[in-house]
């Protein structure tokens, strides 16, 4: 890839700007050149280095359970009268990775109701916060106490106090994190969906696409990364901003590396986070949030199905292009299989997951 560097302003900067461009030329080919990181560190600049490389930290992550390469699967709920049905098919991409997406699709009886759970978790930097959250966020939504009468005040609670789990146990967990799309199925009269990040969920009503949920980032709280900004480099991969500011208190220069993919409304570090919500990221979270973005729906005969996904999927595909490619499938699962196999044709690289509910 050509090196394109920005017009240099002199001294010390511009060294650290050309070092910066160097840095992720490499990065983006998957390594990462010592010379420079020995530069940088000469320069006495101070940075996390799982925020820049999250590629040096493959031996630091923590043991989780293995995902599958690819899953699929479908089910139904037993009531006679609301009719729900599910398929979800996920497949393994090629960033060099191992599977970090994991799902839910299954029936409860609770207190006489029928709970139909979904859920997609996209995890970076591991797989130990998505794993966790499989096994555990549906659980702590319905275990709050107020979820009968105020369901999206017990979604918001839950969700709050499972993050902060997490954070709490990043010794165990590991460094990395998880976005989130949830839905709940209540007697297939009430769909709730909340999602954290950009997995999202996509409505199809009287034959029309309507998003659920929205992948646009909160505003940042406070001054943060934004102090100053030294460096902007756009490639094909997306735009980089580098942030360089003072720790007054120490005298240290903290170096931060956002990156914003542009077929994307998402802002991301890395090109792996949503910058302004996760599940996780110890690290980062003075500038992320765990409050979910919710939604009620009642479930009347103009509601046709859902689209639960990744952004495997998301960031191939449009909300509308999804709907009109499946809402004459009648199986979901063949619905669900249709979309993840368009995804790959073209050329989506990352995790591809998508679950599709179909109601009637």
């Amino acid at each position: 890839m050509e090196k394109r560097y920005p017009v240099a302003t002199g001294g010390i900067l511009n060294k650290i700007k050309n070092a910066a461009c160097d840095l992720i030329i490499s990065g983006i080919n998957g390594e990462v050149s010592h010379s420079i990181q020995s530069f940088l560190l000469d320069l006495n600049i101070f940075f996390f280095p799982y925020e820049i490389f999250p590629f040096m930290m493959e031996s630091q992550k923590a043991a989780c359970l293995d995902a599958s390469s690819s899953d699929t699967g479908k089910g139904k709920s037993k009531s006679s009268n609301n009719k729900v049905s599910h398929g979800f098919h996920l497949v393994e991409g090629q960033s060099g990775h191992d599977m970090e997406d994991y799902h839910v699709a299954e029936y409860r009886t609770v207190k006489g109701h029928e709970l139909g759970l979904f859920a997609i978790f996209d995890g970076h930097l591991g797989d130990c916060v998505p794993s966790y959250l499989k096994d555990n966020l549906f659980n702590n939504i319905l275990g709050e106490p107020n979820f009968w009468s105020d369901p999206e005040k017990a979604i918001k609670n839950a969700y709050r106090s499972t993050d902060k789990f997490i954070l709490e146990n990043s010794g165990k967990l590991g460094p990395g994190g998880s976005t989130a799309v949830t839905a709940i199925v209540i007697d297939g009269k009430d769909l709730w969906v909340a999602n954290i990040g950009d997995s999202r969920a996509v409505l199809c009503e009287r034959g029309e696409s309507n998003q659920l949920t929205w992948t646009m980032n909160h505003a940042q709280k406070g001054g943060g990364l934004r102090n100053r900004v030294d460096l902007y480099y756009s490639s094909r991969f997306g735009l980089f901003v580098f942030y360089l500011h003072n720790i007054f208190a120490v005298n240290v220069w903290v170096f931060t590396l956002l990156f914003f993919h542009l077929d994307s409304d998402v802002p991301r570090v890395n090109g792996q986070l949503a910058v302004a919500r996760a599940f996780g990221d110890q690290s980062l979270k003075a500038h992320l949030s765990s409050e979910p973005d919710t939604r009620h729906v009642p479930i009347d005969s103009t509601i046709e199905l859902v689209i639960l996904a990744s952004d495997g999927l998301w960031k191939v595909m449009g909300n509308h292009e999804a709907v009109e490619m499946v809402k004459s499938i009648k199986d979901p699962l063949a619905a669900a299989k249709r979309l993840t196999t368009e995804a790959l044709a073209r050329k989506s690289k990352d995790d591809i997951s998508c679950i599709v509910i179909r109601f009637g």
